[in-house]
């Protein structure tokens, strides 16, 4: 157990009170001995050790020292040894205490240590398992539910040894949980549970966790509704149910992350509010796709962004409040805010799910691209990328990534799915690195189906379409969803594609009267806004799949002339290359460009750049940038001479505050 510093404390800087008088060391004692009593390292929960020892004691019995003790540890309060003790126990103490060794204290080195003033010092592992219930809601018999999440972190310091994990009632641990046989402090692992009536009404269960930390073992109540299958009932569900954002800088906005809300039951949900909830609401901002109602066995999807007020822990939830059972439904967000001189890394995963739909038994799917970002300050060390899970042997992944990834860069995994059996498959990508919330993961999952499984089945990328802001009465650029036939059957249309609100197909479209096996068409659309204000519609499909008609969400913002004009958002502001050998070239960083504005950002001239950094290559900034897109610009550091080196990135563009300028700084070794 770890102690603090000890020292040898002597009045005024005398050896002993006799050379400065009593009353001199009785002054200081009383001044400085009670507010070191009262620390908080002598306190129940603290970890520290006064020995304040009176030598030359002749009125005491045995002629003995006098000492007095104060620990924590300390065997019972006014504790009376019948032991015969000196000086040398004292020092024999201390240094035991220390570490030291004692071969050169005389008398002292075989010396009792006084051992018996303290009983055993042991420290406890603590952990916390929240939310400590989870609630299913309605779930039709013999049918599993989606999954569900509870999070168990270790915050002790010494690691937590997990030996079980059990479940009981019609509940069954699922494939996503992250939990292995041993937590460090400070680590989170994640258990999944799903639920698969049995019979019909209310079904309670619990998942028991043994392991090493006090109060073992850990519980986790479970309920849920068995309802038949002629039982017309919304069920709401969200994936996953808890987002980590990690550090943030404090006043700055993280990428988003998305919550997907299904609807897994056979009727309609009513939706009728989705926010933000909690201690630091507001920190936290959604967006979604979500309209009032959520038809059965469809979903939509909600997005996140992390923006901290101040430094610390800060956590909220969102909220869904509906129609179905367990309503609200809530989803936790926690994220650290760091200040700018804070140099930590941060790894993001987009997106943070793979779904591979079906795919024949054997096959080989098309390889799916999950990008890996440090969006932090510091670089990302990389100990592991790898797949685990119920089904690691249906997903292989390569990738990009080396053991170091620079702040501001990124790099790419790439997955494929071959099924080896039919029905649901799923596993995760695991990155273990040195960001917080480690590991990070990608839920992947995906169905094998029999060469000989018949019919068509549609899949839609993206599920719906989000303009943005556009000018009243003007047409926005052409957006386009991608309609993929993922069955064994060629998908035919009944009748024409139908629109609604202030959107309209632009003709751009690929899709026909049918699509073959495996074949994909676009369906193009604008917006073109009548009035200011939010606007929404949808594309919907009639065809021969399961789940016709198939609907893509359109959403946009209607905004007035006024509100014209290109605006700049640059993140971050400025590029910090610490220390680089002279002549010798820094990893590359990256600055974000996005118009913010209401009309296409257009640069005049080349982008100009000073000092010792130039301009990567690696950059995506064109001669323009359209109203709501972002592009790239990357530079690196070649310093000429030892020192501090700065320098900038200079645009010159048609938004307002133009020259923008990215403030670049270094320094040779």
């Amino acid at each position: 157990h770890a102690l603090p510093n000890f020292s040898f404390i002597t009045p005024n800087g005398c050896d002993d009170a006799h050379d400065c008088g009593l009353s001199t060391a009785d002054s200081w004692l009383k001044s400085n001995i009670d507010p070191l009593v009262q620390s908080s390292y002598l306190q129940p929960g603290g970890d520290g050790l006064l020995i304040i020892v009176f030598d030359e004691d002749d009125h005491s019995e045995g002629n003995r020292v006098a000492c007095v003790i104060v620990s924590p540890f300390i065997a019972s309060a006014g504790f009376k040894s019948s032991n015969s003790y000196h000086h040398q126990n004292a020092l024999k103490l201390m240094a035991a205490a220390l570490g030291l060794s004692t071969s050169g204290l005389s008398a002292a080195a075989s010396a009792s240590n006084m051992s018996e003033f303290f009983h055993a010092v042991t420290t406890a592992s603590t952990v916390t398992l929240l939310p400590s219930s989870l609630s299913f809601g309605n779930q039709t018999v013999g049918t599993t539910s989606a999954a569900k999440l509870a999070t168990l972190t270790n915050t002790g310091t010494t690691t937590v040894t997990i030996s079980g994990e059990t479940v009981t009632g019609d509940y069954a641990l699922a494939g996503l949980g992250t939990c292995g046989t041993s937590l460090a402090p400070g680590s989170s692992c994640a258990i999944s549970v799903t639920f698969k009536p049995t019979a019909t009404g209310t079904r309670t269960g619990s998942v028991t966790i043994t392991d090493s930390a006090t109060g073992s073992p850990q519980k986790i109540s479970l309920t849920g509704s068995g309802v038949s299958s002629g039982t017309s009932t919304p069920v709401a569900s969200l994936s996953p149910t808890s987002l980590a954002f990690g550090n943030q800088t404090v006043g700055t906005t993280s990428a988003a992350r998305v919550i997907t809300l299904s609807n897994t039951g056979t009727a309609s949900l009513s939706i009728s509010g989705i926010a933000v909830t909690g201690t630091n609401s507001g920190d936290f901002a959604q967006t979604h796709t979500c309209g009032a109602s959520l038809a059965a066995g469809t979903s939509c999807t909600i997005s996140v962004t992390f923006r901290p007020a101040a430094t610390g822990a800060r956590t909220a939830s969102v909220a869904v409040t509906d129609n179905a059972s367990g309503s609200p439904h809530t989803a936790a967000l926690s994220g650290s805010g760091v200040s700018s001189t804070t140099s930590t890394p941060v790894a993001s995963l987009s997106p943070t799910s793979l779904a591979f739909g079906n795919q024949t038994v054997g096959t080989t799917s098309a390889a799916k691209v999950v990008t890996l970002s440090n969006t932090g300050t510091a670089a990302l060390s990389i100990t592991s990328i790898a797949v685990a899970g119920t089904n690691i042997g249906d997903f292989t992944q390569t990738h990009t990534c080396l053991s170091s990834l620079a702040a501001g860069a990124r790099c790419t995994i790439s997955v494929t799915f071959k099924p080896a059996a039919t029905g649901t498959r799923s596993a995760r990508v695991s990155v273990t690195d040195n960001a917080s919330g480690s590991p990070q993961a990608v839920v992947l999952s995906g169905s094998g189906v029999s060469s000989s499984t018949t019919g068509p089945a549609v899949s839609l990328s993206p599920t719906s379409l989000a303009f943005g802001n556009q000018t009243v009465g003007t047409t926005s650029a052409v957006k386009y969803a991608t309609l993929t036939n993922t069955g064994h059957a060629t998908l035919t249309f009944s009748g024409s594609f139908a629109i609604s609100g202030d959107f309209h197909f632009a003709g751009l479209g690929t899709c026909g009267s049918s699509v073959a096996a495996g074949a994909s068409c676009t369906i193009s659309v604008k917006f073109t806004p009548t009035a200011t204000g939010a606007r929404a519609g949808v594309v919907t499909l009639n065809d021969n799949a399961p789940n016709t008609p198939q609907r893509v969400p359109l959403t946009g913002t209607g905004v007035s002339t006024s509100t014209t004009g290109p605006a700049v958002s640059l993140s971050p502001s400025s590029l910090s290359f610490g220390n680089q050998a002279v002549g010798t070239t820094s990893a590359v960083k990256f600055v974000t460009l996005t118009n913010t504005g209401h009309a296409t950002l257009t640069f005049s001239g080349g982008f100009l750049i000073s000092g010792n950094f130039a301009f990567a290559g690696l950059g995506t900034c064109g001669s323009s940038v359209a109203v709501g897109a972002s592009c790239t610009i990357s530079v690196k550091f070649t310093p000429t001479a030892t020192g501090a080196r700065t320098g900038a990135v200079t645009l010159n563009d048609n938004a307002p505050n133009t020259p923008q300028r990215i403030s670049l700084s270094g320094s040779g070794t």
